[in-house]
This record gives C-alpha cells, structure tokens and sequence, in this order.
C-alpha cells in the first residue's frame, strides 16, 4: 500500500511539474505579440516594401519565430481574398496589422476599428477615407504614404524629353491612389502650361489597346503609382518602344522594368519606416489617433540606360553620375 501512495505521489509531482510547464510555455507564447501583414499582390514594389517591414521589426528586437509572430497573407489582388485575410487578423486577434496598398489597407480597416493598423503605402490617406485627417488620424489607423515628388518628376520628363508637346498619363480608375497622383499631377501640368492627355484604364486587360492608342498620339508618357499598371508594364513598354515614346513611372521598380527614369520614393525605405511605426505600436503603445502620417519626401533618381539607347535618348552625364551615387541606374 505504502509503495501505491508512493507512486500515486510521483505521478502528482510529475503531472504538477508538466502543468507548471505548460501554463509557463502557454504565458511565454501569451507574450510574443501577432502582426498581420496583408499585401495586395506579389510585385517588387510591394514586395520592397514587405522586406523593408521586416528588417525594420528586427531592428527593434522582433525576431520572427521567436519575440513575434508575423502573419504574412497575399491576396494575389483579388479582393474576396483581402476580405478573408482581414477577417482572419480580426478572428486572431493580432496586435497590429500592416496594409501594403490602399486596397489591402480599406480592407483591414473595413475589418476592425480597434485593432491598431499601420498603412504601408497609402497615397492618399485622407482621400482614401482611411483617416479623418492626415496629421491627426483620428481612428485606429496611421502609417505611412508613399505620395511621389511629382514636381521632381515632372522636371525631369521637361528635361529627357525638351521637344515635349503632348504628355499622356495613364492610370487605373479604380485605383484610389492613382486617381488622388492624377489630379494632383494634372494641376500641375496645368500650372507648367503642359498639354496632359489623359487615358484611364478598370483592369490589365484593357492596358493593351489603350496603351497602343495613347502611344499614337502624345511625346511621352507618365504613369503614377498604380498597381494594376506595375503588374503589366511590359505591355505598356512593348507598345511605347513600338513608338519611341518614354514611359516615366512614378515607382523605380517600373523603371527597372522598362520605364525611361523617374525620381521615385524608395519602396525599401517606405517600408523600413512602416516597420518603425508598428515597433512603435507594439513596444510604446502609440496610438494611431494621434500619430501623424509620415512622408517620405525626396526622391532618388531612377534611370534605365538600355531603355534609354532604344529610344535614341542621351541622359546627361550629370544624371547618370547622380543615379550611380545617390539612386539606381539599370543597364
């Protein structure tokens, strides 16, 4: 008998000892913070801005798979799948959540108002009805806007291209954030005495006849931050050289891809500093309310030489000498 109690004895510290375990493992993983990142489809301007994240969270001290968990979902652009992701960051109960896009970002906040959401390039903020104002957010939303330096831009398209009589602008008009760059480029224009020419786009499978029409009738081309167009630039570009007429992207990644130049906001940067304002959530409880939108307002100069010899363009050396130090410069 006395050895049954004895062994009866043991179990109980074991079992006791196995409890004290899991109830400690259970408060450790309690204490590893869950951030949602949705991203609205794979391309290497968003996907810059997902490294960029990343390494900005392990600056801080977030170490995926050890101080936090980071749940990343692509929608692959499709918007019931932005839906369910958002609505799965909500069921998870994730301390902040991250919308690469203004697409995935109106999703998220469609989702929740009380999960702390941080927008990883957004254009317009404001006119995107994400927040009540940009530098007073007002809700559970801040971030960071990737708004181009249009008047850079627009100097340098005056510069590569002196004979300029018609400049056309292409973009999606759905896209939120290509509508806000178009009419705040358009005034612009307007105020430079440039002719803009303006032709929309609802999806990529309308790029190739608007492309090859535009292409017919202006000097060059400007393409604002649009996602739909970045995902099928080499349409756009395919009907463009047919031409010789430059496209100048609003985003250096679609230079990369056959755009002539651009002074384009680093995507990479874009996220380092999104990345920033989560760690800031996360570790000093900042509240999006009262956290102004950030901007990233100088950009570096982009310029793509092989495009350049197609088209029969001479770059100043004092371009390309800037894009060498402080930009990129494709060959």
């Amino acid at each position: 008998m006395k050895r049954m109690y004895g062994l009866i004895a043991i179990i109980l510290v074991f079992l006791g000892v196995a409890y004290f375990q899991e109830s400690k493992e259970q408060a450790a993983q309690q204490k590893v913070p869950t951030v949602g990142v949705l991203q609205l489809l794979t391309h290497p301007a968003l996907d810059a801005i997902n490294h960029g994240i990343d390494d900005s969270l392990k600056a801080h001290g977030y170490i995926p798979g050890k101080t936090i968990h980071i749940d990343f979902q692509n929608a692959e652009g499709d918007q019931s799948n932005l839906q369910s992701m958002s609505a799965r960051f909500v069921h998870e109960h994730v301390n902040a959540a991250v919308g690469i896009a203004t697409p995935s970002a109106q999703a998220l906040a469609n989702a929740t108002k009380k999960t702390p959401i941080v927008l990883g390039a957004v254009t317009d903020p404001k006119g995107a009805k994400l927040v009540a104002n940009n530098k007073r957010p007002g809700g559970n939303i801040t971030g960071v806007s990737d708004q181009a330096p249009l008047e850079q831009q627009l100097g340098l398209i005056k510069k590569l291209t002196p004979n300029l009589k018609t400049l056309g602008i292409i973009y999606t008009s759905s896209d939120d954030s290509a509508t806000a760059q178009y009419k705040q480029f358009k005034a612009l224009c307007k105020k430079e005495n440039i002719t803009l020419k303006v032709y929309s786009i609802s999806n990529t499978n309308d790029l190739n006849q608007v492309s090859q029409t535009m292409a017919g009738q202006v000097d060059a081309v400007y393409v604002p931050t649009d996602n739909t167009i970045a995902s099928a630039m080499q349409t756009l570009v395919a009907n463009t050289n047919a031409k010789k007429i430059p496209v100048f992207p609003a985003a250096d990644t679609m230079v990369k891809q056959g755009g002539l130049a651009t002074y384009a906001i680093n995507q990479y940067k874009l996220g380092r500093l999104t990345g920033d304002m989560t760690a800031s959530i996360l570790k000093h409880k900042s509240k999006p309310a009262t956290t102004p939108i950030k901007y990233v307002r100088h950009g570096d100069l982009t310029i793509n030489l092989k495009t350049a010899k197609q088209l029969g363009i001479t770059i100043p050396k004092s371009y390309i000498k800037e894009a060498q130090q402080k930009g990129e410069l494709f060959k």
